[in-house]
């Protein structure tokens, strides 16, 4: 399934680079949660950057010293750059974006601009 599926207003794409994380994209009142799996990974081998409504993941696995003397016989797990790249939707408020590094899991709240959060409306009965 693809991204554009799940939510029209949040496309993402692939940029270049040798393999992507996975990521999950959670949307609930407060706003839009993003989750990247980057197991492995230094979090000072990454960045995070908003430049024109576009959120960009940017980083590298480098390749154990270990695993580099040894004779593997299979090597699945990626190795090399990567990068990932999301279109945002209008109503986040840019200038509110955090990121946390946890456990291999990088988790990137984008909260929602208080002009495109749900709010009830006073009925006044004449």
């Amino acid at each position: 399934m693809t991204l554009h599926k799940l939510n029209p207003l949040f496309a993402a794409e692939f940029a270049a680079g040798e393999w992507a994380p996975a990521v999950d994209i959670i949307e609930n009142e407060r706003g839009i949660v993003i989750k990247a799996e980057l197991p492995g990974i230094d979090p000072k081998d990454v960045a995070v950057t908003i430049d024109n409504n576009v959120l960009t993941l940017k980083g590298e696995r480098h390749v154990e010293k270990e695993a580099k003397k040894e004779n593997f016989h299979r090597m699945e797990r990626a190795y090399g750059v990567f990068a990932r790249s999301f279109a945002l939707p209008e109503h986040v408020d840019a200038a509110k974006v955090a990121a946390e590094f946890k456990d291999g899991l990088l988790t990137i709240t984008l909260p929602k601009s208080e002009a495109a959060k749900p709010r009830a409306i006073e009925i006044n009965a004449a």
